[in-house]
């Protein structure tokens, strides 16, 4: 979990630094077709993004970038520790998918409600991790990457901004953003809930599954559209 938040960071600070405008959101996903024959459940997640210009009635599109932390499944469990009797361990495991996409908006509308249209390409690592805790604390014992791939993504998304405020202090408006985005990615393999068991020796095995990768996403936030 770490290194994701680290990931969403670093793009948060690389893009903040030359943006015109820059947003974040909370978002549920919902897998779509053969993806969702695997991962028929709920995802949640962030998304940031921004452009390196503002759109005007005389340049109504712009380009940026978008990046998303989103997780799609997730297992915990109380585990005994073997070699010492008695000893418990709490085990989650997180099935996830961070990317990042170079995005086109079009936004032609202007006023106090602005509708727009964003054409998004990038890619999509996709990735299970298991962290061990200890039961009382809570402090991490152990965590490892288990399983990992990387998948070519590209959609759009179609939103409507809400001013909310304006002429605050470096910044020229502050808008609600609602929006849904639609992400078709290339096929990959990845672990699902029910693709991490042991067998009767005690040994760990993994079965992942294979499929493209599309995902439908829901997404609340807020856009800051800064002075020039």
């Amino acid at each position: 979990m770490k290194k994701q938040l680290l990931f969403i960071f670093l793009i948060a600070m690389t893009t903040v630094n030359y943006a015109q405008t820059f947003g974040g959101s909370f978002m549920l996903g919902y897998p779509q077709g053969e993806f969702r024959s695997n991962v028929n459940q709920m995802g949640y997640g962030v998304s940031l993004e921004g452009t390196l210009w503002a759109p005007s009635k005389e340049r109504p599109f712009t380009i940026g970038l978008h990046a998303g932390y989103l997780v799609y499944g997730e297992v915990s469990e109380r585990r005994a520790w073997s070699d010492f009797p008695g000893i418990y361990l709490n085990l989650n495991r997180t099935n996830s998918m961070a990317n990042l996409h170079v995005m086109l908006k079009v936004s032609p509308f202007f006023g106090t409600v602005r509708p727009y249209a964003e054409g998004l390409f990038g890619g999509n690592y996709i990735f299970t991790t298991s962290t061990v805790r200890n039961e009382n604390g809570n402090q991490e014992v152990a965590s490892s990457t288990n399983f990992d791939d990387f998948t070519w993504s590209y959609g759009g998304s179609v939103g409507i901004l809400f001013k909310i405020a304006d002429n605050l202090e470096n910044i020229s408006a502050l808008y609600l953003d609602v929006k849904g985005q639609y992400l078709f990615g290339t096929e990959a393999e990845y672990l699902t809930e029910e693709s991490v068991f042991v067998n009767s020796l005690g040994k760990t095995i993994f079965q992942p599954k294979k499929s493209k990768t599309d995902f439908f996403t829901f997404q609340i936030g807020v856009v800051a559209y800064f002075n020039l």
